[in-house]
């Protein structure tokens, strides 16, 4: 599949505008890509349910997990389903709420200037090889838009928030991925 970025948005992707974002600092340049993971009910895949958190229709009494959901405001750029799906939320131009409290290479708020990409899936399950294929051409396009990203600029949730979070976890293979890098 081949993407482009117009406007901020991923083609193709299916849009799915979130009303958690906001605009980021001026002039604050978009360099860093953050992986991480998600599935809700944790564990569970196809649901549906990651779409209606980042936009904010999730109903809570759905699943016993749910309860610490709400009123939880959150959102990434992209998710990448299992089978590849891809779905934009926020612009790349604004900042999403992807990262929380975070710091990478002493700069706090990594929100400010990241990317984030949720990976449908759990730190302990192997991602699928089409999960692979489509983020490793997502993140081509990406590298080739934002003339400040580069490969040495992606990493995971985990690395930005130690202590905090494990994802995208120890089942993803960033070799893999990082090798279909150019």
């Amino acid at each position: 599949m081949t993407f482009s970025i117009h406007g901020g948005w991923l083609r193709p992707a299916i849009h799915a505008p979130s009303p958690n974002f906001d605009s980021r600092p001026p002039g604050e340049a978009i360099d860093l890509l953050v992986i991480h993971n998600i599935s809700l009910p944790p564990g569970e895949f196809g649901t549906g349910c990651i779409q209606q958190l980042f936009c904010n229709t999730l109903d809570c009494s759905r699943h016993p997990y749910f309860a610490r959901l709400v009123d939880l405001k959150v959102s990434s750029h992209l998710l990448i389903e299992r089978g590849g799906e891809v779905s934009q939320f926020v612009s790349f131009a604004d900042r999403a709420w992807h990262a929380g409290q975070s710091s990478y290479g002493g700069r706090s708020r990594c929100n400010d200037f990241s990317i984030g990409i949720e990976l449908e899936g759990v730190d302990d399950q192997p991602y699928t090889d089409t999960q692979y294929a489509v983020l490793a051409e997502v993140t081509q396009t990406l590298l080739t838009h934002y003339r400040h990203m580069s490969k040495e600029r992606i990493t995971g949730h985990s690395d930005i928030a130690p202590g905090r979070k494990t994802d995208p976890g120890p089942a993803f293979d960033w070799p893999r991925f990082l090798s279909r890098l150019t």
